[in-house]
């Protein structure tokens, strides 16, 4: 499995403010890291700057490989005008591939068939001509989940997919990217949910105020001091 993403002594913040700093971490192909961490501990922001959306203050995130910042597919959290979005699933779930068209006025039978293979890869090709605004939130993140493979299909960064679920989509969600991880997809998500943490991801990164505080293996986070005391208190808030 070959390196994907290299971060080294990396600072985060913003306004000149430091909220996390001496950040170092590896993701491989096929890994899936969830990112933990308390309220405030950089965590999107963090996200952020893999994504070049942000540069962090001081250090070095860097591809590597085969891979490139426009070849991950990202899933920010949802917001409440995104949730009324007047458009239909299929359109939503296809505009995923905008990147690939360049100038290009219309979309490729190929990429209409990328579109159609994720819908069904995630169960909701029967909702294709449904209005996004009527489904529910599970469904909802379903179609973002398909939109976000259709911009690529190596590396998804999902920033709390499950926020807002109720427990049963909550759990098909994790069960949903779980299975994209088994098919080879390297996962990158930002969570507070420290059970489901430990049920699914490989790799644990735990940031905190100004300080990294662990990167490793699950089964390592586990048996940590500081894995051991967010696992009993149940994991911490949502980021900034």
């Amino acid at each position: 499995m070959g390196t994907q993403l290299v971060c080294k002594n990396a600072a985060l913040g913003y306004e000149g403010r430091i909220v996390a700093q001496k950040i170092d971490f590896t993701v491989s192909s096929g890994d899936y890291l969830c990112i933990m961490g308390e309220n405030g501990s950089g965590k999107s922001t963090l996200i952020k700057a893999i994504l070049g959306l942000k540069p962090q203050m001081s250090g070095e995130i860097k591809w590597c490989g085969d891979i490139a910042g426009r070849e991950i597919g990202y899933l920010p959290q949802q917001t409440l005008v995104q949730r009324d979005f007047p458009a239909s699933v299929r359109e939503i779930v296809i505009s995923g591939c905008l990147s690939k068209c360049s100038w290009r006025p219309f979309y490729t039978r190929k990429e209409k068939d990328l579109a159609e293979k994720n819908m069904k890869r995630l169960g909701i090709e029967g909702l294709s001509k449904r209005c996004y605004r009527d489904l529910s939130g599970g469904q909802q993140q379903r179609v973002l989940l398909a939109r976000a493979l259709c911009a690529a299909e190596k590396m998804l960064l999902l920033d709390e997919p499950v926020t807002g679920l109720d427990p049963k989509a909550q759990a098909e969600m994790y069960e949903l990217i779980a299975g994209l991880n088994a098919e080879g997809v390297t996962i990158i998500m930002v969570s507070h949910d420290i059970t489901a943490a430990v049920k699914y991801s490989s790799h644990i990164l735990h940031i905190g105020r100004k300080k990294q505080l662990f990167f490793g293996k699950t089964e390592d986070y586990v048996n940590s001091p500081v894995g051991r005391s967010f696992l009993a208190t149940e994991g911490g808030d949502d980021d900034e």
